[in-house]
């Protein structure tokens, strides 16, 4: 039984764990929330309290990594506000523990955000540019894991996640002012996100970077609009005196390598 350590198991890496348990996989998941370690352990996962921090070096890393081959990262830069720290130095803390382990095969979920709107069509041979903080810091962690011969990484740059109880719609809904109406949606739904993991783990497919977003790219307005409509929520209202600003995602890559079909277009 193949075991599969997974950094972060919350609203993807949850389901994820879940799932690959289905498949067969032996996993070790890790929170940062003590309360939720009962429910991993019920899930079938053995648990681990792991947090970190730009400057710590604990010692439970060597554990939650013991006799794992595969490791997915799935946790956010967590940037926001005065007191985030640097998600660059924290990586490198713990890449320090992944390249003693018995770890050989890497992904990493990043974001499209590496990626700067500048109206074009965005495909991996696009060179990156990120415009945010965050998205700075994850292209650095891209680099900095992709460059490592201790073990075979694949970046997976996710659009914008979406499920059934989650959705920009919801916080969108009867706002007005916003920005970018014409700008295309780059979203990807938490049941792609999971059946992309486990193809590429099942086909071995490492040392390379995809886009993995649902080539379905309406723009904001119309697709916003229409999703309010659908719930029965107040539309959004969009201002149109300023010229939109965006990019469209292209995941053909990933489609044509892993023979994937989307399940959910938004």
């Amino acid at each position: 039984m193949k075991q599969i350590s997974i950094l972060g198991c919350g609203w993807l890496g949850m389901p994820l764990a879940k799932h690959l348990l289905q498949k067969g996989y032996s996993i070790k998941g890790s929170t940062t929330t003590e309360t939720k370690l009962e429910l991993l352990q019920n899930e079938g996962i053995t648990p681990f309290l792991i947090s970190l921090k730009a400057n710590d070096i604990p010692s439970i890393h060597d554990a939650f990594l013991e006799n794992s081959e595969i490791l997915i990262i799935n946790i956010p830069p967590g940037l926001r506000g005065s007191s985030g720290e640097s998600f660059v130095a924290k990586m490198e803390n713990f890449v320090q523990f992944v390249e003693k382990s018995s770890i050989k095969k890497v992904i990493f979920v990043s974001s499209n955000s590496v990626y700067a709107d500048e109206n074009q069509i965005v495909t991996e041979e696009t060179i990156p540019n990120p415009e945010t903080e965050s998205g700075k810091q994850l292209f650095i962690v891209e680099n900095l894991l992709l460059q490592n011969t201790n073990f075979q990484t694949t970046i997976l740059r996710f659009g914008g996640l979406i499920g059934e109880d989650r959705h920009p719609i919801t916080f969108l809904a009867g706002r007005s002012n916003l920005e970018n109406p014409e700008a295309p949606i780059n979203l990807i739904h938490q049941v792609d996100c999971i059946e992309i993991i486990r193809i590429i783990i099942e086909k071995e497919v490492w040392n390379t970077v995809f886009n993995a977003v649902a080539p379905f790219h309406p723009s904001r307005k119309k697709y916003y609009t229409k999703k309010a409509e659908e719930l029965n929520l107040v539309p959004p209202q969009f201002n149109e005196n300023q010229p939109s600003v965006g990019k469209t995602i292209s995941s053909d890559k990933l489609i044509r390598i892993l023979n994937y079909e989307f399940k959910n277009l938004g």
